[in-house]
């Protein structure tokens, strides 16, 4: 750092943006309260067609942080959000916000045996879920201890956020919307999504402070289950208006694909779009022609997406059909971009895109890439008042340029910790310059102009299409499988998803000669979400361990990596 405190990216700072932003000092349920004031009749979402005002969204917000409040929410409590990309998330988020009290996203695929940490673990009062989920939430409710159970559920069907007849345009494809208007048997005690609109609650007032809990979004280390991130409003806020980055507006119409329970999801989705004032194009889930469809018809301006997904809609049949003429900022990270790829965005649409770089703990980003000066295969330089180092992973002294060392980040948006682990929280965080610095994890190095370039991960984390798998959670959930006496899970190289699961299995005795790795992969799809699941299955006599007992898992995969492919 110079005298006068600058970055070696500062030189290459965008000119039209400020080095740092003027935070609000308000609360996320703020930011709704006026983007609904000022664009009552404008469209926050659209989903299947159908649109929902900023102003209804409002409404509905309040009405169901009524019902919470009377459910016995308090200021403070946790409210688990289990479902896919829908309108309702939103509402129920919102109406979290307004209620005083802590939204805990739950990726909605998860089964019941994941569930369960999500009651325990936060303490969660009510669970918001889907129909198609809510039988998962029935049984790991039932499982926890009486005293630790659930106050009440609440059961949202997607269908009702659909119009009856979706036009030709925006069609969805047959097997989604049968999905989407399926009305699975839903457990007695669960309250219906209307019921609770139409209870007529009024809320109390909304007294959350700026740096009060808000989210709790969870993520894994390598040797325990996933970790509660302490996010306020304050944190939140910092990348909630920091959308000028990619010039979002009220005017910007953006495609909401990333789901929602992520982080990158919960910030482009569901807070930045909000306080912009901008409209929602929202899918449920990934499908390459919905999505080209969606472009071309809404004029969609802003698409924060991973690069499978790109390269996805390249490998369309009708992708030429398309017309993305209307994208003026196309960003997203995960995975890099594959340079081949890049190009022909490039070529083909003149398009730049912007690659960034975060992690939960960081409330999504970090660093990005200005599209008017993006490196390729890069994080970017840090953004809005942050200052990111390189350091040796074992001295902690900084390094410089070019270096490959531990990537270490200060910035508004970094997190207070981890929920109930404060000798982690305490491992997390260093001190550089009389400031704390997060420790990422993440091995990597900072180039002569500030820009950051990612190498390898210290952490033991599985990257596939963009999902982060932590292979101590799968290994878990392994162990309760009757086939299995040990297992180690491992990442290999993937052509598509970049990287996959690999499980090493030890099998019990009496399973030895009969079970197959069919059978590891079927029990698994029950019992984990579906990225999670084993792809490929190797079974051994026994898992190499060291000295001290700890199964040697890097050994493994090193050994996986060196052996002829075939």
């Amino acid at each position: 750092m110079t005298q006068d405190g600058l970055r070696p990216h500062h030189a290459h700072w965008p000119r039209r943006l400020p080095r740092e932003l003027a935070i609000p000092a308000t609360t996320l349920w703020f930011n709704l309260e006026v983007s609904a004031t000022r664009f009552p009749d404008k469209a926050a979402y659209i989903y299947g067609g159908r649109a929902l005002t900023f102003g209804e969204l409002k409404r509905q917000a309040e009405a169901l942080a009524g019902w919470l409040q009377g459910a016995g929410v308090e200021r403070g409590d946790r409210v688990a959000l289990f479902m896919q990309n829908c309108p309702q998330f939103v509402v129920a988020f919102y109406a979290v916000m307004r209620a005083n009290a802590v939204v805990v996203p739950v990726n909605p695929m998860n089964r019941a045996d994941e569930f369960e940490h999500y009651i325990v673990d936060p303490d969660t009062k009510v669970a918001i879920c889907a129909a198609d989920l809510a039988g998962f939430v029935a049984t790991a409710n039932a499982a926890v201890p009486a005293e630790r159970r659930l106050a009440r559920a609440l059961v949202v069907r997607y269908a009702d956020a659909l119009p009856g007849v979706i036009t030709d345009e925006v069609a969805l494809p047959p097997a989604i919307e049968q999905w989407l208007r399926a009305e699975p048997e839903l457990p007695e005690d669960f309250t219906r999504w209307h019921d609770a609109l139409a209870a007529g609650h009024t809320p109390g007032p909304h007294v959350a402070q700026p740096d009060d809990l808000a989210l709790l979004p969870y993520t894994s280390g390598t040797t325990a289950l996933p970790k509660g991130c302490m996010h306020t409003h304050r944190t939140l806020m910092a990348n909630t208006v920091g959308g000028q980055w990619g010039w979002a507006g009220p005017e910007s119409v953006s495609l909401a694909v990333v789901p929602m329970f992520h982080i990158t999801g919960m910030l482009y989705g569901v807070l930045g779009s909000v306080y912009a004032g901008a409209t929602l194009v929202l899918m449920p889930r990934w499908e390459r022609d919905l999505a080209g469809r969606l472009i071309s018809h809404y004029r969609v301006t802003h698409w924060t997406c991973i690069p499978t997904m790109i390269i996805d809609l390249f490998g369309s049949p009708n992708y030429k059909s398309f017309d993305l003429s209307s994208l003026v900022y196309l960003s997203g990270g995960g995975a890099a971009m594959p340079h081949a790829v890049a190009e022909r965005l490039q070529s083909e649409f003149g398009l730049t895109f912007a690659e960034g770089y975060g992690l939960t703990e960081t409330a999504a980003p970090s660093h990005a890439n200005p599209p008017e000066r993006a490196k390729l295969q890069c994080l970017g330089m840090p953004i809005f008042g942050v200052d990111s180092r390189v350091v040796d992973p074992v001295t902690l002294d900084e390094l410089p340029a070019g270096e490959v060392g531990e990537i270490v980040t200060h910035g508004p948006m970094v997190f207070k910790g981890y929920w109930k682990h404060p000798k982690a929280t305490a491992a997390a965080f260093i001190q550089i310059d009389g400031k704390p610095f997060f420790r990422t994890g993440d091995l990597g190095r900072m180039d002569d102009e500030g820009y950051f370039f990612i190498t390898d991960r210290l952490k033991r984390m599985i990257n596939a299409s963009g999902y982060k798998v932590w292979p101590s959670e799968v290994e878990l959930l392994l162990f309760k499988c009757p086939l299995v006496q040990e297992a180690c899970i491992i990442g290999v190289k993937d052509a598509y998803r970049g990287e996959t699961v690999k499980a090493v299995i030890v099998l019990r005795e009496e399973a030895r000669g009969r079970a197959t790795s069919q059978d590891i992969i079927d029990w698994s799809r029950e019992h984990m979400a579906a990225y999670k699941v084993p792809r490929v299955v190797q079974f051994v006599d026994a898992l190499p361990k060291s000295g001290a007992g700890k199964v040697m898992w890097r050994f493994l995969q090193d050994q996986d990596a060196a052996a002829p492919a075939g």
